[in-house]
This record gives structure tokens, sequence and C-alpha cells, in this order.
């Protein structure tokens, strides 16, 4: 694995750190008036998810890890995992569908999503950045509400609840943005 030096840390390495694999969330570069200049680091664990502030100082060195990634197409779930299959090989996987957290409700079968692999274990699951939803419950249109930028409750078939404008109805199909969990347009 590749060192780096502490003033070389971005946010969203993946670094080995105190026996333990951290995500870097914040950098904040420091220059104090006396003494040299540090990066102040907020780490997250990404097995725990537990959270750490390191100061790493330019001639500090660190592990920068390098995930391999994956593309698998999202078969089912069988009690608390979810069956993957490698596009390639075609060889099944098993990963927790905890890694997922709220973003489970928009998983849909036969998705292609991305896998993030340390060595053998699964770290991280990402959902494509745009999702196709139907509206199942909403609001009626009132008139003269689409004046202004309001917006209204809407229930979606996999049972999760968003806010959609207005002039989008019952029945519709709408992507759900993945990162945000929020509407992003009508299909």
């Amino acid at each position: 694995m590749p060192k780096i030096n502490g003033n070389e840390i971005r946010s969203g390495n993946v670094l080995e750190h105190k026996g333990g694999l951290w995500t870097a969330v914040k950098i904040e570069h420091v220059k104090p008036g006396k003494g040299g200049a540090f990066a102040q680091v907020e780490l997250r664990n990404i097995r725990n998810g537990s959270k750490l502030n390191e100061r790493f100082r330019s001639a500090d060195k660190v592990e920068r890890v390098r995930l391999e990634q994956k593309d698998q197409q999202y078969l089912y779930t069988e009690d608390e995992s979810l069956i993957l299959m490698d596009l390639e090989t075609y060889e099944q996987t098993y990963a927790p569908a905890s890694l997922l957290g709220e973003k489970l409700a928009l998983l849909q079968d036969g998705m292609t999503i991305t896998v993030e692999f340390y060595e053998e274990e699964i770290l991280g699951l990402t959902l494509p950045q745009k999702v196709i939803c139907t509206v199942v419950e909403t609001e009626p249109v009132i008139s003269g509400q689409t004046v202004a930028n309001s917006f209204k409750p809407a229930l979606l078939d996999n049972g999760m609840k968003i806010m959609i404008p207005p002039y989008v109805s019952e029945g519709a199909e709408v992507v759900v943005n993945t990162e945000t969990m929020e509407f992003s347009e009508r299909v």
C-alpha cells in the first residue's frame, strides 16, 4: 500500500490508521502562528462508524488504502444479506443489507450496484445515482398552488416518503436521487 504525507490526505481517502480502516470525512489545513502547519482530519471508521479527530503534520506518513470497486447485480434478499452476482464471473456474494442503511428502500430487482472490496471484505455499496419509482399516494393538485415554489408529500411504491412538486400526480413515475433521497424529475 502506498504511504502518503499527512498534508496529502484528501476528503474521501481511505486510510489504515491505528489498526483500522478510516475514511477522511473533513480536512482542515491549519497554519498556527507558532510551530509547523498541520492537517486537522476528521476520520470515520468504515467498519463500526466511530469517529476520530487526528492531527497530521506533513512529515507524518499514513497508509492509503485503495478499495477495489466492482459492479454487481442485485438478485434478492435473504435474512439480513443481499445476494449479489458478479457480472463477469457470475459468482454470487453475500453483502450485509445494513451497508445501504435508509437507501435500502431504493434497491430494485436486477439493479447494478457498485461494491467496494478491501481484500475479500465488502466495505461499501453504492446505488446508481438515479432510480425510477412510482407515486402511489399523494394529495390532489390545488389550483394556484403551482405558482409558488411548494412541494407536497408523496408515498412511493417502495414505501418511501418524499416531497414532490404539486404538478406530479398519483401513478406518475418520478426519478429519485439516491444521494440526497429527494425528487429529481418526472419521467
